[in-house]
């Protein structure tokens, strides 16, 4: 394998060690509470469902769809940034349907990238941000993953000392990992500055509704002048847990857009159509279905804060997302995020993922994912109680006694 050069510039996968592990203790009859990857586990919406069942009973959708996605989807789309955001768009020039946000995201790199291009992405942050734009031969060049004035900073001197000059900037709030969330102030400034710098803005709002204050993340595509660079990604995944239908939609430069449209007429004929007309149904939905998602994941947050605090883990509130992003407890730093990890799984059945995993600059956190209801996660927070309480022989056991102190 190491002779394809493409192969070549993947790192292994960090979270792949933690899987194989949690798979092995499941298989040996072990209880493992799975706090690690954000795979939904609520019940996709009823009137979802109900609609994907209609559909799929008539042999017509059954043929080949539309690579940018079936009309209606893209009208729906449409819809739905208007009245989320006030972000008037064109169905026909300014949004393609992606398979999920994940391939799209993959595919904008093969269309927009140049080998040896330097691309600029947050660290840490969700692997494909990085990685897709690897896959196409860029180098990149990584920012602090907070939306403040040291992000500008650090994007102004990568503008100045890269060659050649960046290409493109990837933003993703409310973020993956970190739960940072970004204002329409934050999104002024990077637009100027990437207008100013010929730089193109890859914004990523998969959990652009999953909130929990009230004040609802914005889009970059609000700013004036934005959508002449910027072209973003959502997915239907989260918002209405639908995480294995794989839709979702990139908006905003019509020719971004046409470059990704371009690349997949190539590559795939689209989601299967009644996947796509049930999702049009999903963007049409009420408010308070999404509220309805909204408010468990609320919970589930307070719950694990409190639950966890409680056992001993100060585990920091995040804002957004359905993910923690918590810091490893003293007495643990000294493993790493990943031994850490491998540890809970083993010590307490509790598996997380760790931080160096979304890059070199997540060290030190782990990802604690909302996946679980209410009574598992107390019953993990119970077991790490016991793990922490028991701190000081497990980490004899683990690591030389100088690497403790």
């Amino acid at each position: 394998m190491d002779q394809f050069h493409h192969i070549r510039r993947l790192p292994p996968y960090v979270f792949e060690e933690v899987n194989l592990l949690k798979a092995k203790l499941r298989a040996e009859g072990e209880d493992i509470i799975d706090l690690g990857m954000g795979n939904p586990d609520l019940d996709t919406p009823k009137h979802i469902v109900d609609k994907l069942i209609e559909t799929v009973q008539k042999p017509r959708t059954h043929r080949y769809s539309a690579s940018r996605g079936i009309p209606g989807l893209r009208r729906a789309q449409a819809r739905y940034y208007e009245r989320r955001f006030g972000v008037t768009l064109d169905p026909d020039t300014e949004i393609v349907a992606t398979i999920g946000s994940k391939e799209g995201l993959a595919n904008l790199a093969q269309a927009i990238t140049a080998p040896g291009d330097v691309v600029l992405v947050p660290n840490p942050t969700y692997p494909i941000h990085a990685f897709g734009f690897i896959m196409a031969g860029a180098v990149i060049r990584h920012l602090p993953a907070k939306p403040d004035a040291d992000f500008m900073a650090a994007l102004d001197r990568a503008v100045k000392h890269s060659i050649p000059r960046p290409s493109a900037v990837v933003i993703n709030y409310p973020s993956n990992p970190t739960a940072f969330t970004a204002d329409l102030d934050f999104y002024r400034e990077l637009v100027a500055f990437c207008k100013a710098n010929n730089l193109y803005i890859i914004s990523d709002v998969a959990y652009a509704e999953i909130y929990f204050d009230d004040n609802p993340p914005p889009s970059v595509l609000q700013v004036e002048g934005a959508r002449d660079i910027t072209v973003e990604f959502t997915s239907l995944s989260k918002t209405f847990s639908m995480p294995g239908w794989r839709m979702g939609f990139a908006v905003g430069s019509k020719s971004l857009i046409a470059a990704l449209a371009r690349v997949k007429s190539y590559l795939d004929y689209g989601a299967f159509t009644p996947v796509q007309v049930a999702a049009a149904a999903a963007l049409d939905s009420p408010p308070e279905v999404v509220a309805e998602i909204r408010s468990v994941y609320r919970s589930r947050r307070d719950v694990l804060v409190e639950s966890f605090s409680a056992a001993g883990w100060d585990v920091p509130a995040p804002l957004a997302t359905m993910f923690a992003w918590a810091p490893i407890p003293e007495r643990f730093a000294g493993l790493g995020s990943l031994e850490f990890s491998k540890l809970l799984i083993e010590q307490a059945g509790v598996a997380v993922s760790p931080g160096v995993g979304f890059g070199e600059h997540g060290e030190g956190h782990v990802r604690i994912a909302l996946v679980e209801n209410e009574q598992r996660i107390r019953q993990a927070a119970r077991a790490m109680r016991r793990f922490l309480a028991s701190a000081e022989k497990t980490l004899h056991n683990v690591v030389p006694l100088s690497a403790s102190r």
